[in-house]
């Protein structure tokens, strides 16, 4: 039997007028058993009532078979969970009881914005599920000399829906935005003169790794670890900035330079976008919360 299963029996018991056969009554309702028992509430929720319409009461009825007295956790991407009771199951719809309500931070302690050319086909969705996991506050897609994916409206929207989805697992109750696509000189600008902005690029250098006692690195562009550990000191912000398959331009790289950008080598490897993305994402992360990672054998 699983938790929802063990939920449902339990909401049985609870409104059977014989309690007295269920075996299970004293095990009382767990108030965060699975992150998949979370459902998002596009309206907010402000009083004691929520509702679930679409795709949210479609899985909660049809695949989560709820009943009347089940309890799930409910967020509206405030900040909040909300413990909730299903009152009424219609049709196309779920009517719910807010029992408690409860501010749940699981956000990095500044925002991060994560500027990428996106990557073909379906790998664009796992790049972001995977940046909503790690805490990326903002991702813009960005429109650069070499990039071969352009953002269309069709793949942006599908994206945006997988926010929650990702949501939902990971905890998180804040959403993370998917802003429109800006050209790369309009998102460096961007960023303006109080954040902390990382731009990965491989050295140019063709001497390969030079290898040190604790980090692999190339010769000529600093690591990211000799730079990250700066961000916890820029509270306003960290933004970065992934290119596509073939790299940044050297006059794209030379423009971030000059608007103050620190670029960065992830090492001796050629990375896809979305593994150097994760990688200077989770290294940034990592700093924050104050583990000490470095490009050990890069």
């Amino acid at each position: 039997m699983t938790i929802n299963e063990l939920n449902y029996y339990l909401a049985d018991c609870n409104n059977s007028s014989e309690k007295h056969n269920c075996p299970l009554l004293t095990v009382h309702y767990p108030l965060s058993t699975k992150m998949t028992n979370r459902y998002f509430v596009e309206t907010p929720i402000t009083g004691q009532q929520a509702s679930l319409t679409g795709p949210e009461a479609h899985h909660l009825i049809n695949v989560m078979r709820a009943r009347r007295g089940a309890t799930v956790i409910l967020f509206d991407g405030s900040g909040c969970e909300f413990t909730a009771r299903v009152e009424q199951v219609g049709r196309n719809g779920v009517e719910l009881i807010v029992l408690s309500r409860e501010e749940v931070d699981r956000e990095l302690p500044f925002p991060l914005t994560l500027g990428v050319a996106l990557p073909k086909g379906d790998r664009q969705k796992w790049l972001v599920e995977k940046a909503i996991e790690l805490g990326v506050g903002r991702v813009i897609p960005l429109k650069t000399q070499r990039a071969v994916a352009q953002p269309v409206q069709q793949a942006l929207d599908r994206l945006r829906r997988s926010v929650i989805e990702a949501s939902k697992q990971c905890g998180r109750n804040q959403l993370m935005e998917i802003a429109e696509p800006l050209e790369f000189s309009n998102y460096i600008a961007s960023a303006g003169d109080r954040s902390y902005c990382l731009l990965a690029h491989p050295s140019s250098s063709n001497v390969g790794c030079v290898k040190h006692t604790d980090l692999t690195v190339h010769s000529m562009h600093p690591t990211a670890n000799e730079c990250i550990k700066h961000t916890a000191e820029h509270p306003q912000g960290v933004f970065l900035a992934i290119g596509p398959e073939g790299g940044f331009t050297n006059e794209e790289v030379d423009l971030a330079a000059k608007s103050g950008w620190h670029i960065v080598d992830l090492g001796c490897r050629t990375l896809r976008i979305e593994t150097a993305a994760l990688l200077l994402i989770s290294m940034v992360t990592a700093s924050a919360a104050g583990w000490g990672v470095g490009l050990r054998g890069a």
